[in-house]
């Protein structure tokens, strides 16, 4: 990874001698610098660039004392970025004015001419005080957001056909190579990401995951590169956007084929530049991040309908590994079902052993449409239904998934649309997207119910 670049700090002042002074001693220090001399340059050089710190007298040309000028300068700058930290400077001290100073958002006072060693302290502590509260806010989305590392899903894969992806995994994690993950859904494209992550240099970093399948085309800008205060009706407070939160580590995009056109570009600009701005503001901002891709659609057939940019598909797919289904890697059911009953026995406190022989045979034979998620529900579904010490095949309630011919009127409305939901899956050989279509559902829906019935 990179070495962090130095801090830069903004000084804002109308006399050059007191500019180059400043400059000097923070040079001094090891810090960036730039210089206005006047609140409109403030404002303009906060709009178009991230600073650690801004440091500003009070008076410009307005007047001469009564610090107004930087009192409004303030409340603005307030308004543009309120985690920036901001330090005042003036000739006219007086304690109502640190006061009303302190009151409109400035973090310290200082009077001229300054004292260099209380001046360096005082731009040290803010500036290490707004890393850890801008650290502290973003573990706080990273709390919600965040899958993965130790306490993450286990990768069980024993069969012939699981080897090729092992082998990915172990030559292409450790870089920061683009991955495109394909195959089925529910076969398990979150875990290999998850995977990557953790055999790379980023594993120690956040591991952020985001469904572009079901982001509405109206919050895509905002999920992925956040938002200003103000920028939309219900933006009420800065917001990081997931390529923010990734800084450092890794973004998992899965059904990244639904993303729309109109936001493609979008995207792609991001992906080769590492730039993007918050939804409502004009400053550029840089992630470095290491892109992890999923879908379980054709991207070369969607490049060649005109509902996928090849540029994007090229700057994703540095590498790609193809995920088998369930049914083509059935040497590993057994052991998935043993390691998903382990979780849910200590999930749901149930003194249950294992499964009996009719349960383990019955899982071998199903066709698992919904492939490694649809066994985890399943098994989930057996733990909460055996009566004794094991699973039994009815526990599982997998008969309605191989029955043609299902009592209907036995189902519960839920159970019919998910019964419905697999039966279309399987007819369209595991695609999501055709399944989608023939049931003439939107893509976010249709991923909405594949969620909510554990496909």
């Amino acid at each position: 990874m990179p070495e962090a670049a130095p801090h830069r700090i903004l000084i804002a002042d109308d006399q050059a001698d007191v500019l180059e002074a400043l400059r000097l001693l923070l040079k001094s220090e090891g810090y960036q610098t730039e210089a206005v001399k006047s609140p409109a340059g403030v404002i303009k050089a906060i709009e178009s660039r991230d600073f650690a710190l801004v440091l500003m007298d009070l008076n410009y040309t307005r007047d001469t004392t009564s610090g107004q000028e930087g009192l409004d300068l303030l409340s603005r700058i307030q308004g543009l970025d309120g985690s920036l930290p901001v330090v005042v400077m003036t000739a006219w001290g007086s304690v109502d004015l640190a006061v009303e100073a302190m009151r409109r958002g400035a973090k310290d006072f200082v009077t001229k001419p300054w004292d260099n060693p209380r001046l360096l302290a005082i731009i040290r502590n803010q500036i290490e005080l707004a890393g850890a509260v801008r650290a502290y806010r973003k573990l706080e989305q990273e709390n919600q957001l965040l899958r993965g590392g130790k306490n993450g899903p286990t990768l069980i894969a024993q069969s012939a056909a699981m080897r090729p992806v092992l082998d990915v995994i172990a030559r292409v994690g450790p870089s920061d190579a683009n991955v495109l993950i394909t195959g089925e859904n529910g076969t398990g494209k979150g875990v290999v990401a998850q995977a990557l992550h953790a055999v790379s240099a980023r594993a120690n970093q956040a591991f952020i995951s985001v469904n572009m399948g079901g982001l509405p085309e109206g919050v895509f800008e905002s999920e992925l590169f956040g938002h200003v205060r103000g920028a939309f009706t219900d933006a009420k407070a800065d917001r990081a956007g997931r390529f923010e939160l990734a800084d450092g580590g890794t973004l998992f995009m899965d059904e990244i084929a639904n993303i729309p056109m109109t936001q493609q570009n979008k995207l792609l600009r991001t992906v080769e530049t590492g730039e993007f701005e918050r939804v409502g503001s004009s400053k550029t901002s840089r992630a470095n991040v290491r892109l992890i891709s999923a879908t379980n659609a054709d991207l070369n057939a969607e490049v060649a309908a005109g509902k996928f940019r090849q540029d994007l598909l090229f700057r994703l797919n540095t590498i790609q590994v193809h995920l088998p289904a369930l049914r083509e890697r059935r040497e590993d059911i057994e052991l998935l079902g043993q390691h998903f009953l382990k979780q849910h026995v200590t999930r749901y406190r149930k003194p249950i052993t294992g499964f009996d022989e009719g349960a383990l045979q019955a899982m071998r034979d199903y066709t698992w449409p919904g492939n490694v998620r649809e066994l985890d529900h399943a098994v989930e579904r057996g733990v909460l239904m055996a009566q004794g010490k094991v699973v039994r095949a009815p526990d599982l309630g997998l008969n309605a998934g191989r029955d043609a011919n299902p009592r209907l009127e036995d189902m519960s409305l839920e159970e019919v649309e998910a019964f419905l939901i697999k039966k279309t899956l399987a007819r369209c050989d595991g695609n999501a997207r055709k399944a989608a279509e023939d049931l003439g559902l939107s893509r976010s829906a249709f991923y909405r119910r594949l969620e909510k019935y554990g496909l």
